[in-house]
């Protein structure tokens, strides 16, 4: 490689890292102001606490994406990667049968130690892209072999299914099955031993989804919201209202009204309809193309990789983070139902932007280590 390529790699890395910084700077302050109102009739007299605590995360996941962009990701996958995996069955067990588990919304998705709050099933992402990377590069030579390339992968996946359905959060399940899927089929797996546990599963997941009601009531309402904006629609028609509200050109920062109050979660799931109403289509055209960035980068990444391996966890990471993007911004406009998924990078809370960011940074010395 000359030395006009090397700096012109060079130049592209440098593209995915700032277009991920300038999207938590944005996010910083929009969470400062979707959750100003909130903290304001906070009791523990911490006006700014939402904005301090992403404030910290951001540090955190600053400081995590640049020893992942310095240090080879193999690191993990060599010795740690199923015992991590174990450990984090360990984790989800412990939501469920000990007292460290914290609900929220209905859910136990958040464990607490100490003064520490995350949520595993996001660590849980991080966790497969590396396992599935190392996995199917290890397993080439038997990869169209069913019992070998796929059954493992999916008996992994239906493991962590169970355990996210008993929270429930069938938001991580849905995206945890379409990382797997698109690995797979990334890694050369064939698309009729993919669609196998499809055919076998859907039914089941179909049946549980009825047993816990509400999920079947999310998906009904979105072809009639306004006949349910009181109970089951109630976000998405406020949600929708702010978009409607912010026009082209957005009524000004800080100026929502939605989130005085009327939308629920404006900081964390719904906060791109802030940004929409405050900063209007302008706002969220440039949004979604900070996401094509990254997206456009991912994919001439995982191209370009100097193995087979690395090109699987790119493409992994790519999907993760534009899977999340499109059900994100899908729920917030109405077109699917609402699963608690947070926006990447934007949305407040810690576990998902830690995690997304030492993506970010994997993806990027993937990047960096090209032929």
């Amino acid at each position: 490689m000359n030395k006009h390529s090397k700096q012109q790699n060079k130049k592209k890395d440098l593209i995915l890292f700032g277009t991920v910084i300038f999207l938590v700077l944005i996010g910083i302050i929009m969470v400062y102001s979707a959750s100003s109102t909130l903290t304001a009739q906070d009791n523990s007299n911490q006006a700014y606490n939402f904005f301090i605590n992403q404030i910290k995360h951001s540090v955190a996941g600053f400081i995590l994406m640049l020893f992942c962009m310095c240090v080879p990701y193999t690191v993990f996958t060599k010795k740690y990667i199923a015992i991590f995996l174990i450990f984090l069955a360990v984790l989800l067990l412990s939501l469920l049968f000990t007292q460290a588990g914290s609900e929220s919304g209905g859910a136990l998705r958040w464990l607490k130690v100490s003064c520490f709050t995350f949520q595993p099933s996001e660590f849980l992402k991080f966790s497969i892209i590396i396992y599935l990377g190392y996995s199917l590069n290890k397993k080439l030579p038997q990869i169209k072999n069913f019992y070998i390339g796929s059954l493992p992968h999916f008996i992994l996946f239906c493991i962590f299914a169970v355990l996210l359905y008993m929270q429930p959060d069938f938001g991580s399940i849905l995206i945890l099955f379409a990382i797997i899927s698109t690995i797979m089929f990334a890694g050369g797996v064939p698309v009729l031993h993919i669609c196998f546990p499809i055919i076998v599963l859907g039914p089941i997941v179909a049946g549980l989804m009825y047993v816990k009601q509400y999920p079947v009531k999310r998906i009904f309402t979105i072809f009639d919201p306004w006949a349910h904006e009181l109970d089951g629609a109630y976000q998405l028609t406020h949600s929708l209202m702010a978009f409607g509200t912010g026009g082209l050109f957005g009524t000004g920062p800080g100026q929502s009204f939605q989130k005085l109050f009327y939308l629920p979660e404006p900081h964390t799931d719904f906060i791109l309809s802030v940004i929409g109403e405050e900063f209007g289509l302008i706002g969220v055209f440039i949004i979604i193309s900070l996401y094509l960035v990254i997206l456009w980068k991912g994919i001439f990444i995982a191209l370009n990789a100097k193995n087979r391996e690395g090109a699987i966890v790119a493409v992994g990471i790519t999907i993760t983070i534009s899977l999340q993007v499109c059900i994100n911004m899908g729920v917030a406009l109405g077109l699917l139902p609402t699963t608690g998924l947070t926006l990447p990078f934007l949305s407040y809370g810690g576990s998902s932007l830690v995690i997304n960011m030492m993506l970010l940074g994997i993806l990027i010395n993937i990047g960096s280590v090209r032929n």
